[in-house]
């Protein structure tokens, strides 16, 4: 087994960083700072060992390419939080959560077994867009697009409310 140290003083600017890239592109961090911290030394370790970031509440492989899809934040997050209100491993929650409007349940584990994952197709730029796997939504105020099931909780650019956006594709 490898043990890779994490210091202090790069646990809490790494702390810091990200909780001020997720604030102000509408995210929360759990606010239990030393579960938080907990999480993001784990992800460190995973930077550390394997080259990037992986999520610590699965299994990397330590094959780039095989765990693109748990590089924190992972491709779970946001449909975690729209459903559950927070990620899978509890480091992002939503504001509802954190306002205390909404309780925390358990989440079910939303990535697929290995067999069930995709690879990346060279083809899969030749797409149309009535092809695509999910809904773009538009922000009304500043235009900001994204893809994924529900419009984000905040808009990253300008911060106003998911009632602002529309279904745009």
């Amino acid at each position: 087994m490898i043990v890779v140290d994490v210091s202090e003083e790069e646990l809490n600017r790494f702390y810091e960083k990200l909780k001020q890239e997720a604030e102000s592109a509408g995210y929360h961090l759990n606010p239990d700072e030393e579960f938080t911290k907990e999480l993001l030394e784990s992800i460190l370790i995973n930077k550390n060992r394997y080259g990037y970031g992986a999520c610590p509440c699965r299994l990397a492989s330590g094959i780039k390419a095989e765990d693109l899809d748990l590089i924190c934040p992972c491709d779970y997050r946001d449909p975690d939080l729209d459903e559950f209100g927070a990620c899978y491993c509890g480091l992002y929650i939503s504001g509802e959560v954190l306002s205390g409007e909404k309780k925390l349940t358990s989440i079910p584990e939303r990535r697929p077994g290995p067999d069930q994952r995709t690879k990346v197709d060279e083809n899969s730029h030749k797409q149309t867009i009535t092809d695509l796997p999910l809904p773009v939504w538009r922000c009304r105020v500043c235009g900001y697009l994204c893809a994924r099931e529900e419009p984000p909780e905040t808009c990253p650019i300008c911060k106003v409310g998911k009632e602002r956006f529309e279904r745009f594709l």
